[in-house]
């Protein structure tokens, strides 16, 4: 008898996403951009535009959140997304994830959110306090259900974000239990192996900082930029020795540079001095010009066809409908709910 050819294995499942509250830079690509790229041919990947959550800070702000939505998903198609091999979805077009967050909010303490370190923390830096809206603190929930809802069992983030994917699993533990059968499937982080990219001036890159380069940045404004970066405040002039460590423009050629060898070879001459900052800003701004041309220019040809580009998010975001509402129908058999 002829040998029969292994089954295939069966390819996970990925979702991950941004809240459309600006353009993306270049911390958003190397942390997650391009690895999604890559994992579209491995992986059945969703990435959910997550505006409802966007609205739990910004609430007075719908409007240019509305607007966000069309810019991430933009950069998501310039960077190589294709719309073929990965659902590219909005978060409000899915009701189903609506029901979920509000069931699985019944399985979930309010001392149990305040413990999250990564909502404790952005807390005090927003300057909460008590004040600190209902959706903020509830949208690890939110999260869970975004997950859940696509029964996804990889979901790419970082370090800060763990506490989630436990607070995750906890939730579906639970569902299973009152299921008395495993009703949803258990996720687990992929963290990358990619160093978070600081911004500018060396702090987190952030857009309400404004120290973040746009991927849609024209050559001036990259020059502009990289002139700008933080490098070593004690190497004054081309013949002092400089630290690698902390300076940004280094970082950025760490990411990007793929002549590595020449990188790690100006790493030698600037620590025992000889090289000047003038001269590494314009490598890595040619290096970065290189990288973000092409996306530049996808980008403008998308943006000239605004139906075209709406009509992928809304096709994706139907085809994402009819997954997450069967999970919504297993979730509410699970906790004993009539179906009508």
């Amino acid at each position: 008898m002829p040998t029969q050819s292994p089954a295939p294995a069966r390819r996970e499942t990925i979702l991950t996403g941004d809240r459309p509250t600006g353009a993306l830079h270049l911390g958003h690509y190397a942390g997650s951009l391009r690895n999604r790229v890559e994992l579209q041919d491995t992986h059945d990947q969703t990435i959910l535009v997550a505006d409802l959550q966007a609205l739990t800070d910004n609430a007075g702000r719908a409007t240019d959140v509305r607007e966000n939505v069309l810019e991430v998903v933009l950069d998501y198609l310039a960077v190589g997304i294709d719309p073929a091999r990965t659902t590219i979805a909005l978060q409000s077009g899915l009701p189903a994830l609506a029901e979920l967050t509000v069931l699985y909010l019944n399985l979930v303490t309010v001392s149990r959110l305040e413990r999250n370190p990564t909502v404790k923390a952005e807390i005090a830096q927003r300057g909460f306090e008590r004040d600190v809206p209902a959706g903020f603190l509830c949208y690890p929930v939110s999260q869970a259900a975004d997950i859940t809802g696509f029964r996804a069992t990889l979901v790419p983030v970082g370090e800060d974000q763990l506490p989630m994917i436990e607070l995750t699993n906890e939730i579906v533990a639970r569902v299973n239990r009152m299921a008395g059968c495993e009703v949803l499937p258990q996720c687990r982080a992929l963290l990358s192996s990619t160093p978070r990219l600081p911004g500018l001036d060396g702090r987190k890159a952030s857009k309400s900082l404004g120290n973040a380069l746009p991927l849609g940045a024209p050559a001036e404004e990259i020059r502009r930029l990289v002139n700008a970066m933080y490098t070593d405040p004690g190497h004054v002039r081309v013949t002092d020795p400089g630290r690698v460590e902390g300076n940004v423009v280094f970082a950025y050629l760490d990411a990007f540079d793929p002549d590595t060898a020449a990188v790690e070879e100006l790493k030698t001459r600037y620590r025992r001095g000889g090289l000047g900052d003038v001269a590494l800003k314009q490598r890595l701004a040619t290096v970065l010009e290189e990288l973000l041309a092409p996306i530049r220019e996808r980008r403008a040809e998308l943006a000239a066809r605004r139906e075209d580009v709406l009509e992928i998010l809304r096709e994706g975001t139907a085809r994402a409908r009819g997954v997450t509402s069967q999970v919504l129908e297993a979730v509410r058999d699970a906790q004993g709910l009539l179906r009508l």
